[in-house]
């Protein structure tokens, strides 16, 4: 499995795999017959008919016309275009393209198969035929490289998973593990990009820490699951009476809950020079995804803001439980 965001260089990747864009400067080596599917459409020409495309596709693969005809029935049950294999392919939905040059692409049973994002085209029923097809690839013993935004799907059928940025190589390994690499980058540059810091400068924070239910330094956690944040802060002079606060926000900046140490009646009275605020949430209790922490320390009467860093921390929440937003015990009784 191949992941990263977009311009990361996964396409350009698998088309030099594929040839059909040169290397400036390296080498590739691949051993075996190569079938790929990189494009919506690739390889097709719009005015030849389905039929007429398969053994077009067939010839650009160096397959003879003789074992094309002879996968040509296999190729057209798998697409389930039976209806349509001698119509232009002009005249094919977005769909259709994805189920002829996917059928075409398995069904030639290459050694090395390159799939670039096509299996979020295709309707649901379609793409669990592919994902099952993938399987029995790998079970057979054959090379795959996958290319897919569907960090689920990807994870579920990759024996390894690559993850590129701007070009290089940031982890490369077990699928569970850089996925959570890859999330947790996303999740800092969202932060970064949606950051804002503001205030008078008398009090400043910084060196947050995030730990688990095991005391553990992390980024992410279960769901439900407690998490202890230490906050550190640096007083130019004596403070008054300052009140230390934080929010949790979705990774689109909306904000799910703030709350402050004034509103759950923990007095301080003063501080001055360097220390440290914990914080407990006994229950991170909200839906599997990255969400962003917000912190501040101002005036007990609200009127000054020494220190506020908006979006400022990531943190990813895994869950098993499906529900939106933050978790609320429910129960249902029937009509």
């Amino acid at each position: 499995g191949i992941i990263g965001s977009n311009g990361a260089g996964k396409s350009t990747l698998l088309a030099l795999l594929a040839g059909t864009k040169q290397a400036t400067e390296g080498s590739i080596q691949t051993l075996g017959t190569i079938s790929s599917l990189l494009e919506l459409g690739a390889g097709f020409h719009p005015d030849l008919t389905g039929r007429e495309n398969v053994f077009l596709a067939g010839a650009v693969m160096g397959l003879s016309k003789q074992t094309m005809h002879e996968r040509f029935d296999a190729i057209v049950e798998f697409s389930g275009l039976g209806d349509f294999i001698d119509q232009p392919v002009r005249q094919y939905s977005s769909g259709m393209y994805v189920r002829l040059g996917f059928a075409v692409a398995v069904e030639v049973d290459p050694d090395i198969l390159l799939i670039d994002e096509v299996l979020a085209v295709g309707d649901i029923a379609f793409q669990k035929k592919c994902i099952d097809t993938i399987k029995s690839f790998r079970e057979r013993g054959k090379t795959m490289l996958v290319i897919s935004h569907d960090l689920h799907t990807i994870q579920s059928i990759s024996d390894r998973i690559l993850f590129l940025e701007e070009g290089r190589i940031q982890g490369i390994g077990k699928p569970v593990e850089v996925v959570n690499q890859y999330t947790a980058s996303a999740g800092r540059k969202g932060a970064a990009a949606m950051g804002r810091e503001w205030g008078t400068g008398e009090v400043r924070l910084g060196g947050f820490a995030l730990h688990n239910a095991h005391g553990e330094v992390t980024d992410r956690i279960r769901n439900g699951e407690p998490l202890e944040i230490r906050i550190e802060y640096s007083a130019q002079k004596r403070i008054e009476n300052p009140v230390f606060g934080f929010s949790v926000s979705d990774d689109s900046g909306a904000r799910l809950y703030g709350n402050n140490t004034q509103n759950e009646h923990y007095d301080i009275q003063a501080i001055e020079g360097d220390g440290t605020v914990t914080l407990r949430i006994d229950s991170f209790a909200v839906a599997s995804g990255t969400y962003l922490l917000s912190f501040s320390v101002h005036s007990a009467d609200h009127m000054t803001n020494y220190h506020r860093l908006d979006n400022a921390i990531p943190i990813i929440v895994e869950s098993d439980t499906n529900f939106e937003g933050c978790y609320m015990p429910v129960s249902w009784s029937g009509p």
